[in-house]
């Protein structure tokens, strides 16, 4: 597979199955956050998936705000959700729309579901239905309620809406199953009573739908076709089909699927701890450089480039892992390398005098503002009789192995010139308050006269050319790896040393006036930008990233290799395990896929065997990590009766068009009951598809000529309209089209007019 294609993973699978079965003819997904917090890294991890998948596909994505509890929901998170989404370089268009629109249409829908005696007002506590419901091992006894006439049932649903009954008094539930053994579908509250003033409808409604009777109805209320959700909901799916399928809902109907949600160490995700953080005055706000928002992780400077590249890292698996936080900020450190121009700052600014400078005189320094892209171009800094370097960059009894400035010692500045320190100035203390240095004049521009060496190169920025500023450097809220974990509370593994704030700070002058969030590498320090609290008079700057991972030396990062049985639930890929992966990530292989093949040798012998077969080692790592390990269905790796040869023969076949994806998967379910070669079994279950660009051309063009309202819209650059047409191409075809070869048929045919 190319490079530039985006990563495989069975969602687009699924979506590639359903586009060449015509199942739909194009792709409608939704983000729908619930405005009760701000967005997290969790989110991000969504958010790309939904609308990288709509995107890629030529199809929309819906922003919908799943607004259905008033009591904790608020217009100020509305607002900062579509801030977040659009800061990471997303876009609904005019897809924008709020739970709250569908409540009379959802209403209606309720009442569909009593008339057909398929849900009740029910008058028992949360307390009794929790008692009532039963357990994993014992079905659920029936509310008293349960056989309640249709029409009594319409008539306090009616008086509920009403206000007739104050909170907790009635809920409708849905009338299922209470012996199910998903005790999702023991009867669930579809409907509360809550008189709370909603931040959208006001105080037109005092009941409220709960999540799972609003969420299916309200994507197919707006058409939407892949509704996908974290591995959470996955109990929550025949919730999901059964309200869908009685309520009557017209096909084409939406279907859910779950993928494996995001989560990192020393981090929570909770929106509940989170916000304790906030409300508790532990951190500054929601949008503190600390916390693992969005909001939080724009003001400490990290670019949403390198949060989209984070989201394809991890990739899209169906497994749960705990992903390290180090690979995010080295996913920070390679975008920022590419993109932040460089500067020097000395954070503790120590004086240098030069004894022997011309009195008057005013020299500069060329610097470049990025080594290894001239386009960055270069900047001219003043240079003059007093300087400053680091306090840590001076000793005045240098221990052993020092090679910094020291008394009698001579040492570069870069791109400036060599000195050597004759003196050393203290205050009544005995602190150090400066130093008094000579110049070599033939050193100027840091060139070495004579062809001597120096010890040391040092950062340096002179009176003239810097400002004083502060400093925050920003560390891990946790100090330890699994804040919720182990005895007591969160908040007891939060790390004093997180934010330490350094005044005094010299920065070169011209990016003290820098925007907010404009980024810098200060050279040897870190990655910084300038904060919202910056002022012309007192610029603020916060570390984004230190410019290695300084945990690793703190030995913070090592954790316990974790029991198989907990592995094959859910893997954890932290400090020493992130090692471990190194040799499957190096290869381009996502972090969720290298877990699986780390923790069983029989998958990672068989995608190494692959790999000396000629596969392509992401493409063979994803197929067993994920297909697979699917279609073993918890049957162990061991003695499968084909081997890495068929496996590369199966991504060939897959790769150059001869199969499509929903067809390699039904051939490596033969490979695994009988083995064979993925050729002979190609042909003998019908499933070569129609890759002749020839014959392609020809069905595409019979398509375009069929629907020339769309094929002229499309030539107008409405690429939204491919996945239709591709739709229709398939039809014709008898679904033996290859989409990828129609869709590039269909991109030619827009772009040439």
């Amino acid at each position: 597979m190319s490079s530039s294609e985006p990563s495989r993973n069975f969602l687009r699978d699924i979506i590639d199955a359903d586009l060449e079965a015509g199942r739909h003819d194009r792709v409608v997904t939704r983000f729908p956050p619930e405005p009760n917090g701000y967005l997290h890294i969790g989110h991000a991890k969504a958010i790309c998936i939904d609308f990288g998948l709509a995107r890629d596909y030529g199809g929309v994505c819906h922003l919908r705000m799943d607004d259905t509890n008033p009591a904790k929901e608020d217009t100020e998170f509305v607002r900062s959700i579509q801030e977040d989404i659009r800061w990471l370089g997303f876009d609904w268009g005019d897809n924008f729309f709020f739970a709250a629109d569908y409540f009379e249409q959802l209403y209606e829908y309720a009442r569909v579901l009593i008339r057909k005696d398929l849900a009740y007002v029910c008058s028992q506590t949360e307390d009794e239905v929790r008692a009532f419901r039963g357990t994993v091992l014992e079905p659920g006894r029936p509310s008293p309620d349960r056989e309640r006439p249709a029409e009594e049932s319409l008539d306090l649903f009616a008086r509920m809406r009403a206000g007739e009954f104050e909170d907790g008094r009635y809920t409708l539930r849905a009338k299922i199953d209470m012996a199910a053994s998903n005790m999702k579908l023991r009867d669930p509250p579809i409907y509360r009573i809550r008189h709370q003033t909603h931040h959208r409808t006001g105080d037109d409604w005092c009941i409220y739908p709960m999540y799972d009777f609003a969420h299916g109805l309200s994507d197919s209320i707006e058409g939407i076709t892949h509704s996908i959700c974290t591995l959470e909901f996955e109990n929550n799916r025949a919730l999901y089909d059964w309200f869908l399928e009685s309520c009557d809902v017209p096909t084409p109907r939406p279907h859910q699927y779950e993928f494996a949600r995001l989560a990192l160490n020393y981090t929570v995700m909770s929106k509940r701890k989170l916000r304790r953080l906030v409300e508790e005055g532990l951190v500054s706000g929601w949008d503190d450089p600390r916390m693992p928002t969005l909001s939080g992780l724009r003001r400490r400077g990290y670019p949403p480039a390198a949060i989209r590249a984070f989201a394809d890292r991890v990739g899209v698996a169906k497994a749960n892992s705990v992903v390290d936080v180090a690979l995010l900020e080295h996913t920070v450190r390679d975008e920022l390398n590419r993109t932040a121009p460089r500067a020097m700052c000395v954070l503790e600014p120590l004086e240098v005098e030069i004894t022997n400078w011309v009195e008057g005189a005013i020299e500069s320094v060329e610097l470049d503002n990025h080594p290894s892209d001239p386009s960055f171009g270069r900047r001219t800094v003043p240079f003059g009789p007093k300087l400053f370097i680091g306090r840590r960059d001076f000793a005045e009894v240098p221990p052993e192995g020092f090679k910094r400035l020291a008394p009698g010692r001579e040492v570069r500045l870069k791109n400036a010139c060599f000195v050597t320190c004759d003196e050393v100035v203290k205050d009544a203390d005995g602190e150090v308050v400066k130093l008094l240095c000579s110049y070599d004049p033939a050193s100027k521009g840091g060139a070495a006269p004579d062809g001597r060496k120096v010890s040391a190169t040092l950062q340096w920025v002179s009176e003239l050319g810097s400002r004083t500023a502060e400093v925050r450097v920003y560390d891990r809220l946790f100090a330890r790896e699994d804040p919720e974990g182990g005895e007591g509370d969160f908040v007891e593994a939060l790390n004093p040393d997180s934010l330490s704030r350094i005044e005094g700070t010299r920065v070169e002058a011209s990016v003290c006036t820098g925007a907010t969030g404009e980024t810098w590498q200060f050279e040897r320090l870190g990655y910084f930008c300038v904060d919202p609290d910056s002022t012309a008079e007192r610029p603020v700057f916060n570390r984004v990233v230190p410019l290695r991972d300084t945990w690793k030396s703190k030995g913070s990062t090592k954790s316990k290799s974790k029991s198989k049985s907990k592995s094959k639930s859910k893997s954890s890929v932290s400090g020493a395990a992130a090692a471990e992966l190194t040799p499957w990530t190096g290869l381009g292989v996502s972090v969720e896929a290298a877990t699986v093949l780390s923790g069983e040798p029989a998958l990672a012998a068989l995608v190494d065997a692959a790999r000396a077969a000629g596969a392509e080692p992401k493409a063979a790592a994803n197929l067993v990590a994920n297909e697979l390990v699917r279609e073993l269905g918890g049957r162990g790796a061991g003695g499968l009766p084909f081997g890495g040869s068929e496996l590369a023969s199966l991504l060939g076949l897959l790769d150059d068009g001869t199969l499509s994806g929903k067809g390699a998967r039904r051939v490596l379910a033969a490979l695994i009951e009988d083995g064979g070669e993925p050729a002979a079994i190609v042909d003998r279950l019908g499933l070569r598809q129609l890759s002749d660009e020839g014959a392609l051309a020809a069905i595409v063009d019979r398509v375009l000529a069929d629907h020339p309202d769309e094929a002229a819209r499309l030539r107008d650059g409405e690429n939204r309209l491919i996945g239709f047409l591709l739709g229709q191409v398939m039809r014709r075809s008898g679904g033996k089209a290859d989409p990828k070869a129609v869709r590039r048929l269909l991109v030619q045919r827009g772009s040439t007019g």
